[in-house]
Order: C-alpha cells, then sequence, then structure tokens
C-alpha cells in the first residue's frame, strides 16, 4: 500500500499570491509559503507564487535547490510525480513557516 503526503493544502492555498505578485521585489520581502523537499536525496522546493491551472494542475514559481540553485517554475504534477529511493515521494516540510526567500538563497 503506497501512502503519500498530501503537498498542497487549504492553508498553503489561501496564502499563495499569483504567479508575478513579486517582481521587482527583494528576496529579503517575498515570503516563502510552503517547503517541499525529496526525503532521500538533496533537492528542496521552496514555494513564493502559485496559480492552479484550468486543468486543476498548479504552477508554483520558487526557489530550487538542488545541484543548483535557481528561481524558476515548477508544477505540483511534477512533485507528485518524483519516486525516489525505496519509492518515497517528496515531502511537505511541515516546520518550515515564516521563512522570506532571502533567507534560503
Amino acid at each position: 500500500m503506497e501512502v503519500s503526503m498530501k503537498l498542497l493544502t487549504k492553508e498553503i492555498k489561501d496564502n499563495l499570491k499569483p504567479l508575478r505578485t513579486f517582481d521587482n521585489t527583494a528576496p529579503e520581502n517575498i515570503p516563502i509559503v510552503a517547503k517541499f523537499f525529496d526525503p532521500c536525496g538533496s533537492y528542496d522546493w521552496y514555494v513564493t507564487e502559485g496559480e492552479e491551472d484550468d486543468n486543476g494542475d498548479w504552477l508554483f514559481y520558487g526557489l530550487v535547490n538542488g545541484q543548483y540553485k535557481e528561481l524558476g517554475l515548477f508544477r505540483l504534477s511534477e512533485l507528485n510525480s518524483v519516486r525516489g529511493q525505496f519509492g518515497l515521494g517528496i515531502e511537505r516540510d511541515l516546520h518550515f513557516k515564516g521563512h522570506m526567500l532571502s533567507e534560503v538563497m
């Protein structure tokens, strides 16, 4: 039986700003709404903005910290499709709250 964590909660949805909200905003003024991570790997995704597509998928913007740190877009469906070592999927950091983008850059 496969058990996977719900990555996107109502609380996260309610706190997400639309894409491009923080264009031309300094990183110290951009809140991180959610952090996702690979429990068996070295990748982290820090979400700052997001919008729901017509098909129900979500497009996020934020910092991806993996082989390199880069700002960019990523989809909820992509995160949900990842299966790492032992078949584990991406998880949401339940304790990551109140951080600004500048702290993880």
